[in-house]
């Protein structure tokens, strides 16, 4: 029996089409089709940061939707948002994000919750990636992780209507304040 090959970064930057995939542990996965509720999450948080981005160091934030990061050469998932502090990181970036970000979030979306609740929380917890959010549209629900010698504490959780409808400091973005309502599809 013939093992399986891993894929690359490489195979991955040669993938042939337009379809949305990503490198998860070795194999090429097809990402799910965008939904409204994701991109009102998505749009949401972006919004709501934008002082952080623009905002030079020491505070700043590089925060940028569905963006590639390389984790290693047989992982490289594309995230729902991530974000660089720009103390560490202070000139704009390019291309295939090589240095591991200070804060990633992924926003649930049906029949692949598994890789966002599992794999990539297992597989950024051992990077060492400081922040891990994880939103879900359908249900309401945001859990936010921090890194605390070497395993994902949970910082903050907020589910359904009425949690749902705070405006909160949320580590590491204690300097502005979110409207979960807005990250849920309300009208503030």
């Amino acid at each position: 029996m013939e093992a399986q090959r891993l894929l690359t970064i490489d195979d991955l930057l040669a993938w042939p089409g337009d379809e949305r995939v990503e490198l998860i542990d070795g194999e090429i996965v097809q990402r799910p089709m965008s939904r409204f509720e994701h991109g009102q999450a998505q749009t949401a948080l972006i919004g709501q940061s934008f002082p952080l981005v623009t905002q030079r160091q020491p505070g700043g934030w590089w925060i940028v939707p569905e963006i590639s990061v390389r984790y290693n050469e047989h992982h490289c998932p594309s995230h729902d948002l991530a974000g660089w502090r720009k103390e560490r990181l202070p000139e704009r970036p390019a291309g295939v994000m090589t240095v591991l970000p200070d804060w990633v979030c992924e926003i649930l979306s049906p029949g692949h919750e598994g890789k966002d609740t599992v794999t990539h929380f297992l597989r950024l917890q051992r990077a060492g990636v400081p922040f891990y959010w994880i939103v879900s549209p359908e249900d309401r629900a945001l859990i936010a992780y921090a890194l605390d010698d070497g395993g994902y504490r949970a910082l903050y959780t907020a589910e359904g209507p009425d949690e749902t409808a705070a405006k909160v400091r949320i580590p590491p973005f204690e300097a502005i304040e979110i409207d979960l309502s807005l990250l849920f599809g309300g009208l503030g």
